[in-house]
């Protein structure tokens, strides 16, 4: 089925033809359950997500964004993962939220994904043109019932004033204060700071690029029960990975 695009989108099915999805899980580790599973942009010639990122040209950034969506929330819809299903998006690839989510829902409606179950990850190493522009492109999301997620926090252009000014759901602290914390004070303070602020501002941390068992076992005493990584499991392409539980 060919879903209905603006014009400024209108390569996405082309596009969504030549790209597929890897899936890691985000995991629970309080609960020993599945959070969501968040998907990864492949080539289907065996593209890696950094070739296929660096061959996207910027006046086709639209329809990049749109077909990552479409392939997305299709391919879940035939695996079925467990849990919610995080999607990246560019932010400067949305010019009007509304009309920019068309394609999404369309889409969402044609296999019968529920909106609830999609979180929309937003990364701080795009750097915004216009803050007030992705302000309004997460508030637009979240009136349609779509989670929302700060990526790469701590790393990038967006920082305290996107948080300031939007709360979303989730905070995805940067792997750069994840590496190494078990042994590093200064990660171990600045994240334990991010957990308080995240709890008064009702936002949940998530920590991703775990590795090592010492690092989960020093993100869990910290209070970070959402964690992503190796150590839990690698993306998978187009399926959906077993997951190793740390054993204490």
């Amino acid at each position: 089925m060919t879903t209905t695009l603006c014009r400024g989108c209108g390569d996405a099915n082309e596009v969504a033809s030549r790209i597929t999805m890897a899936f890691q899980p985000i995991v629970d580790v309080e609960h020993g359950t599945i959070f969501a599973h968040e998907a990864l942009v492949r080539g289907t010639d065996g593209a890696s997500a950094s070739d296929v990122l660096a061959s996207v040209a910027h006046e086709n950034r639209y329809a990049f964004d749109q077909a990552c969506r479409i392939v997305a929330i299709r391919k879940a819809a035939i695996l079925e993962p467990p849990g919610l299903l995080s999607i990246n998006f560019l932010p400067n690839a949305v010019y009007v939220p509304e009309h920019c989510l068309q394609a999404t829902l369309a889409t969402a409606k044609e296999v019968n994904w529920p909106l609830n179950r999609v979180i929309f990850e937003v990364t701080e190493h795009e750097e915004v043109v216009d803050h007030h522009h992705l302000v309004s492109i997460l508030t637009a999301y979240k009136a349609h019932g779509f989670l929302t997620a700060i990526d790469d926090f701590g790393a990038g252009f967006a920082g305290m004033n996107l948080l300031a000014d939007f709360q979303p759901d989730l905070v995805k602290l940067d792997i750069g204060l994840v590496r190494g914390i078990d042994g590093n004070r200064a990660r171990q303070v600045i994240v334990r700071h991010m957990v308080d602020l995240c709890a008064q501002l009702g936002v949940r941390p998530l920590a991703e690029g775990v590795e090592t068992m010492d690092e989960y076992r020093a993100l869990r005493d910290l209070g970070i029960g959402l964690q992503q990584g190796f150590l839990f499991a690698r993306p998978a392409l187009e399926s959906v990975p077993a997951i190793t539980w740390p054993a204490s």
